[in-house]
């Protein structure tokens, strides 16, 4: 369950591992989400540079210039600092307080049973990951989102895992601590504060729920809740709690957000990353992307230009998908089935779609890597937020586990 007050604006986490400048397949399949979600939450999106470390411990040389290089990258493409909270995860400690003492209630099970963590293991042989920050690095997600109480968290169907595992921990945690002196007293307070009609509704729509399991009810208990005006932010807290017979709701369980699978092919027709060098970079010359797209592989039956081609099999065909019209699309379907047009034919538009959406994106980049210290000044800012935000939450959890000493 998630908790978005009256009158707020429900808040997203995203973050991304530091690894230099982004190409195409980022642009595609994060940030063009990213530039929609500022405009419709409160969002945080912030550089993960502990997670680089989780896998690249042993080298960091050249991290921080990926950090830079990043971040100009976010900014070029559209992501605005006016509409959304940008950060560096290791300014804000608070990320590493709440990862410890999330720790000291997170089942080692919880865990190993990841489903990414044997799976990076098998694709990542070559690195020593038999460290607890390998291990525990579904924790830290964890509380990089709960930190936040952030209610939504942009993911592919491959990371739903981790959100689940952040909302069992926020749940433990809040089954652990929720349970203040004279809680139920205090609910009954609270009750009666939303007034006798509406509080005999929710107590109608709890019982439902707790001896009936009528899930309807709780939906409507918790909307009821969250329309009320005559009780405080730690009264629906504590009533939130109170409908599922736990405890006052501490940390917010986030709901996945989910997101399309990225449509942006590499240049070999494999999913495009840096890793199989197959990228066209954000930054990268106009001649370059140009030379690399001339250049590409395409159907491996269309030996002569009187050959007819198939779409189907070429890795030119996907970034048609993406980059071109219905028109155009349809010209080079039919010239390729009835060997119309060549391939370097079929590429062009393409080539010319691709320098056409780059060109504002490299001219903005080249302006923010000439003023580093707008760019610093743009994350000095944005950590500071972070850390405001994430404080709020640890004073509630420090309290709650007994370590708020006067």
């Amino acid at each position: 369950m998630s908790t978005v007050l009256p009158g707020q604006t429900a808040r997203v986490l995203s973050g991304m591992r530091p690894t230099g400048r982004l190409h195409l397949g980022h642009y595609h399949g994060v940030l063009k989400n990213w530039i929609r979600l500022q405009s419709e939450y409160e969002c945080f999106f912030f550089v993960a540079d502990w997670h680089a470390l989780t896998t690249h411990y042993e080298d960091p040389r050249g991290l921080e210039e990926h950090v830079w290089d990043m971040v100009i990258d976010w900014l070029a493409v559209g992501i605005d600092p006016a509409n959304a909270t940008l950060f560096i995860q290791s300014r804000v400690p608070e990320h590493a307080e709440l990862f410890t003492l999330l720790a000291m209630i997170t089942p080692l099970s919880w865990l190993e049973r990841v489903p990414t963590y044997k799976d990076q293991q098998l694709k990542l042989k070559d690195k020593d990951l038999s460290t607890y920050g390998f291990l525990g690095y579904p924790l830290l997600q964890s509380a990089d989102i709960l930190a936040y109480r952030a209610s939504r968290v942009p993911v592919g169907e491959d990371q739903v895992a981790h959100v689940e595992i952040t909302r069992e921990v926020a749940r433990r945690f809040n089954f652990l601590y929720g349970r203040e002196p004279g809680y139920e007293e205090l609910c009954r307070a609270a009750i009666k504060k939303m007034g006798k009609k509406a509080g005999k509704l929710y107590d109608e729509l709890r019982a439902a729920w707790l001896t009936r399991g009528e899930h309807e009810a709780l939906t409507i208990a918790r909307e009821l809740v969250e329309k009320q005006k005559n009780i405080t932010l730690g009264d629906r807290e504590r009533l939130l709690g109170y409908l599922e017979g736990g405890g006052r709701q501490i940390l917010v369980e986030p709901q996945a957000l989910l997101t399309e699978a990225a449509k942006m092919p590499g240049l070999d027709g494999q999913k495009m990353s840096k890793s199989y060098h197959n990228t066209i970079g954000l930054r990268e010359a106009p001649d370059e992307i140009a030379r690399k797209l001339r250049t590409m592989p395409t159907d491996p039956q269309r030996v002569r230009r009187t050959d007819p081609g198939d779409p189907d099999r070429c890795p030119v065909w996907p970034f048609h998908l993406v980059y071109s019209t219905d028109d155009v699309k349809q010209w080079a379907a039919t010239g390729c089935r009835s060997a119309g047009i060549g391939c370097l034919e079929c590429k062009q538009p393409v080539i010319d779609a691709v320098l056409a959406e780059l060109k504002p994106i490299q001219a903005r980049a080249e302006e923010l890597a000439n003023d580093p210290v707008l760019v610093r000044n743009i994350l000095a800012e944005g950590c500071r937020k972070a850390r405001d935000a994430a404080e709020e939450t640890l004073k509630d959890v420090r309290r709650s586990m007994g370590l708020e000493y006067s």
